[in-house]
């Protein structure tokens, strides 16, 4: 029997995630089979209904009714800003709607520990849902994301468990990992894609600054990194591919010194340390955070 999966706030997440879940060929019981996209923008119905009208799956989508679409589901995705969830999830009848579901939380730097703090702040009842915490990527649109799933304490059980990886499965790699690496998780897989189109997009600068077309010279630019990235997916480490490319006295060495002198490895890592650090802070609330450290 399938199951029914309510995204609140998330008109491009929803749009992501539904239209690849129906697709994979491991499906475990209770898969959802029916969507209800809930957004407080009146816009968003409009783009959701766009991108998904030629898939061949139930639609529903919801402006400022987030109580009907909890009530309806088996299974609730929060994809709101991160200052948004309070509000969102102390809202009357949510907490009750919720019962005995799973809440999948993929906001930045807000722990399950928050979120369930929100919905019952004396104590947690029997039947509470269960808040699972995940970090997707911007490729899911292209069933590339990374996602990282947080371990829960006490463990999801196998059913739920086997639904939540599913749907991420759906659209990309998944891993599991405790509480403590979600924010450095939301640094390099989260913030990754805006990381690496940038050294893409350097690549591909400097090769039209040396005669190459753009077009050309981006598709080039991303092919190779493309390319690059299989070959480590395929079990080749970053050191021994860069050493087998640096031929004695040939071009590739004298780039990568280039590399070197500019500390580009640093400033990558460094963005990455921010980045975490960052993201540790926006469900604290705090703003301007960017920049005060060195």
């Amino acid at each position: 029997m399938g199951g029914v999966m309510a995204s609140l706030a998330a008109a491009r997440v929803q749009e992501a995630l539904s239209k690849d879940s129906k697709e994979s060929s491991s499906i475990p019981s209770r898969v959802p089979t029916k969507f209800i996209a809930c957004d407080a923008r009146v816009e968003a119905e409009a783009t959701v209904k766009a991108a998904l009208a030629h898939y061949n799956f139930p639609l529903t989508t919801l402006t400022n009714a987030n109580l009907q679409g909890v009530q309806s589901a088996d299974i609730v995705l929060l994809a709101c800003k991160p200052q948004g969830a309070q509000g969102i999830l102390q809202a009357e009848g949510i907490r009750e709607a919720l019962k005995g579901k799973i809440l999948v939380s993929i906001l930045a730097g807000v722990t399950a520990q928050q979120l369930e703090g929100y919905l019952y702040p004396d104590e947690i009842p029997e039947g509470a849902c269960r808040v699972v915490r995940v970090m997707p990527n911007t490729a899911s649109f292209v069933r590339e994301s990374m996602s990282v799933i947080q371990t829960s304490t006490p463990p999801l059980s196998d059913e739920q468990h086997a639904l939540v990886s599913f749907i991420f499965s759906s659209i990309g790699r998944v891993v599991s990992l405790p509480p403590a690496q979600m924010d450095v998780s939301t640094a390099l897989c989260g913030s990754g894609p805006a990381f690496f189109a940038l050294m893409l997009e350097a690549a591909a600068d400097g090769a039209v600054a040396m005669g190459l077309p753009r077009a050309e010279a981006q598709l080039m630019a991303a092919q190779t990194m493309r390319g690059t990235t299989g070959l480590v997916l395929n079990g080749e480490h970053p050191a021994i591919l860069r050493d087998k490319v640096s031929t004695p006295g040939g071009c590739t060495i004298g780039g990568l010194l280039v590399l070197e002198e500019g500390t580009v490895r640093g400033a990558i890592s460094r963005a990455i340390r921010e980045a975490t650090v960052v993201a540790s802070q926006l469900g604290q609330g705090a703003t301007n955070v960017n920049g005060t450290r060195h």
